[in-house]
């Protein structure tokens, strides 16, 4: 389609590859082409708002205290400039009349500097392979990392116009983690998955996509592509191409039709019989630029250049161009009998049709997809359905090990491990790679690798000793494992991680515990496992016959001591991993989360979409993970906290009559609910989350929490269940009412009941009773 005789300019070529193998094909087309044909693609860096200040400032010698300051004036924002920056930042506007020359100095070079080239750097993508050597067409430089590979010392634009083959090659991490996945399956099942050979139209896939389970699939996995799959129904692979190439701002709004018509519930109309077959496959709506392409040649006769030629002027919106080829499509159109007779068997002005068609196109094609693209990309979110479908651990356990250093990511895979019934489960250097796979359960286990501190070398030890069976006990892991590398550091992140826990008989409190001789126990394992290893291997015969025996080396002891407290244990193991993987300390209020918090709003999305959520009052529940109370500029005092939930974490500031109200909540380690509404920041333009109530979590149980309704049918009900709810509610004494709803599935009648004189304290043990029994399901108040 876009390769043909009548085109002049060259085609892009864009080849993804998986993020480990794009640097061996960099590696093999210099060695194939040649050091002096390959390079990157040069990119300017140029000077933002708070850079150039910061640059000024270095220059003029203003104190490094004073560039701070200016630069924490200029508002947070993307495409931030010196104009809005003054128009949001009325103390930085300010500045410009400051007593300190220097200062007024800082920012007027500053404004003259801004946008202008700072520094070089290279295009994320983009290579050069010519045909001769780059140097006799344009200049080029070594690059900073590679010396073997060369990068241009024009753009990208420059580049392409004197007509040398730019590609981009991207690293594509779902690429990387397909390549996992199938790594993982080999180690769990000794399966080979062939994904050049996957089943056509598999129906457990196909069902996964029609579920909307599409968390983790490439190009499907966001909320509003959920809903329209749960509605389209896909049942072949074609509506997954044009669900791709629809869901995009502009045809989206085509999304509703194409479902309607999919099921039969909408007319397919078509403005022209000639139009039908291209259409047909998406009932009559265009989706493709490559229909309209078709089309063109179809009503007018165009060529396969002129129609090419349409896509990259509507496409660019080349107005010069675009108005050329309507004459031509006009006059197409009039001159081709098959058009004229579909006009006259619809009873249709010929005229008035083509202005229509033109304007359609014009409308459609400023934002159109081309079909090969969206194949494309259906096709690699196909293998990842197919792999989540039939291979649902091991698919997980590749995107985790690809997103550990995304906490936002992680949090949200381990949420779809929890509805996919699947357990996450902490490292164990019995079980565990180096990274995340699946155990002989088929729940997920944490890599070793991926623990802070542990390297890879003493993974690979681990791994090698455990190939003569699984670790008995701690006392024999130290005994075979290579304590050159597995070394103290290691075995404390191993330890502290939780990788030990499996051996049950040492707590994790107990490794580091001294004891009078201020040796832990750590230090002591390493030191029975050396002397070990080393008796192991010298093991030699008497004097009088016999072999000297390991057994005379005595095992230590640890220090007997408590367990640290669950808070401590979570910490530690966030330090150390990354995430909280055991529990999250806000488990603890998930009751009050579900109940008072905002529940389609996160910290997320106050961070990454705050427009969308203008006006409206919001609660979130969190704990805060750092709190400060500082002077300002103005020498008044203020305080800030920054607020943390399950997704994401927001900074909130507190000033005058909020630093007096609020102020005393700015402290690390508490939990609360704030309240809150999206408006204008005062004096400005951007929108802030205003608050206007915080609470301790410890109160709001008690405070708000009055009753809770317990539903029972009628069938659970039996003595062993009257005789648990008897004795908890006894040992959970308190204010709150308790109400029973009990139903009869079979009557459908239900009995409302409630007791005046037991009121219980809603605690966690209670609440756990109602989610671990299935038959009963409870609301609060």
């Amino acid at each position: 389609m876009f390769l043909n005789p009548d085109r002049i300019s060259m085609p892009d070529v864009d080849i993804d590859f998986d993020d480990d193998g794009r640097q061996k094909v960099l590696e093999y087309v210099t060695k194939k082409y040649g050091n002096d044909k390959v390079a990157h693609i040069c990119t300017f860096g140029t000077m933002a708002t708070k850079s150039a200040i910061k640059d000024v400032a270095r220059v003029l010698k203003l104190p490094l205290s004073e560039a701070d300051r200016l630069t924490k004036l200029v508002p947070e924002a993307p495409k931030m400039n010196f104009s809005i920056a003054f128009r949001e930042s009325p103390d930085l506007k300010k500045e410009l009349l400051s007593n300190n020359e220097l200062v007024k100095a800082t920012l007027k070079f500053a404004q003259t500097l801004e946008g202008s080239v700072r520094q070089t750097g290279v295009h994320a993508c983009g290579i050069l392979i010519s045909r001769d050597s780059l140097t006799d067409h344009i200049p080029v430089m070594f690059s900073k990392d590679d010396e073997n590979l060369l990068t241009t010392q024009y753009d990208g634009k420059f580049v392409e116009d004197i007509g040398l083959l730019k590609m981009d090659f991207l690293g594509l991490k779902t690429l990387s983690i397909i390549k996992e996945t199938i790594e993982n399956v080999k180690l769990s099942r000794q399966i080979t998955v062939d994904m050049d050979h996957l089943p056509e139209n598999d129906p457990v896939t196909l069902d996964l996509f029609a579920n909307g389970d599409t968390t983790g699939i490439f190009q499907f996995e966001s909320p509003g592509m959920k809903k329209h799959l749960r509605n389209l129904k896909p049942n072949r692979f074609e509506d997954l191409v044009a669900m791709n190439a629809l869901y995009r701002p502009g045809p989206m709004e085509y999304i509703p039709s194409f479902i309607k018509r999919k099921h039969g519930f909408e007319k397919i109309e078509y403005d022209h019989p000639l139009m039908e077959p291209y259409l047909k496959d998406t009932y009559g709506i265009t989706v493709y630029q490559e229909q309209v392409m078709l089309q063109s040649r179809a009503l007018a006769g165009f060529t396969r250049g002129d129609s090419d030629s349409l896509r990259k002027a509507m496409g660019k919106k080349l107005i010069y161009m675009m108005d050329k080829l309507k004459v031509k499509f006009k006059e197409g159109c009039l001159a081709n009998p098959k058009f004229m007779e579909g006009c006259v068997e619809g009873n249709k002005d010929a005229p008035k049709l083509i202005e229509k068609i033109w304007k359609d196109w014009e409308a459609f094609a400023s934002y159109a997809f081309n079909k090969s693209h969206s194949v494309c990309y259906a096709w690699v979110a196909y293998q990842t359905g197919y792999l989540k479908a039939n291979f649902p651990a091991e698919f997980m356990a590749a995107n985790m090990s690809r997103n550990l250093s995304n906490i936002t990511e992680i949090s949200k895979l381990m949420e779809e491990c929890k509805r996919m019934k699947m357990k996450v489960m902490g490292p164990d250097v019995s079980e565990s790679y180096a990274k995340f796979t699946v155990n002989k359960d088929g729940n997920i286990r944490f890599g070793m690798a991926a623990i802070k501190g542990v390297g890879e070398g003493a993974v690979q030890d681990i791994i090698k000793a455990r190939q003569g069976g699984e670790f008995k006990d701690i006392y024999d892991f130290v005994e075979r494992v290579n304590l050159q590398s597995a070394n103290k550091k290691n075995i404390e992140a191993l330890a502290m991680a939780g990788a030990f826990d499996g051996f049950k008989k040492h707590t994790r409190s107990q490794f580091f515990a001294a004891d009078e001789n201020d040796q832990t126990f750590i230090e002591k394992l390493i030191r029975y496992g050396n002397k070990m290893q080393f008796e192991s291997n010298n093991m030699q015969p008497s004097l009088f016959g016999e072999i000297m025996s390991t057994q005379s080396v005595q095992k230590p002891e640890p220090v007997m001591v408590p367990e640290w407290p669950d808070l401590v244990l979570l910490d530690k193991e966030k330090a150390l991993i990354g995430i909280y993987l055991t529990s999250h300390p806000l488990d603890r209020y998930k009751i009050e989360i579900e109940t008072l918090a905002t529940r389609d709003v996160t910290l997320q999305d106050l961070n990454s979409n705050i427009d969308a959520l203008k006006g409206r009052e919001l609660t979130f529940i969190g704990m805060v993970t750092e709190g400060k109370e500082a002077i300002g500029k103005t020498g008044k005092p203020f305080s800030y906290l920054i607020l943390t939930d399950y997704t994401d974490s927001y900074k909130m500031y507190f000033f005058t009559k909020d630093y007096v109200e609020y102020g005393k909540f700015c402290k690390q380690g508490l939990y609360l609910l704030v309240k809150g509404v999206v408006q204008n920041r005062y004096g400005g333009e951007q929108l802030e989350f205003k608050v206007s109530k915080v609470e301790l979590m410890e109160e709001i149980r008690e405070k708000y929490f009055r009753s809770i309704t317990v539903k029972i049918p009628l069938p659970a009900i039996n003595a062993e269940m009257i005789t648990e709810l008897e004795r908890l509610t006894k040992k959970n004494t308190g204010k709150s009412l308790l109400k029973f709803d009990v139903w009869d599935p079979e009557t459908k009648l239900v009995v409302n009941l409630f007791s005046r004189s037991t009121r219980i304290e809603i605690t966690n043990e209670l609440l756990a009773y109602f989610e671990k029994n299935e038959d009963l399901a409870f609301k609060i108040n």
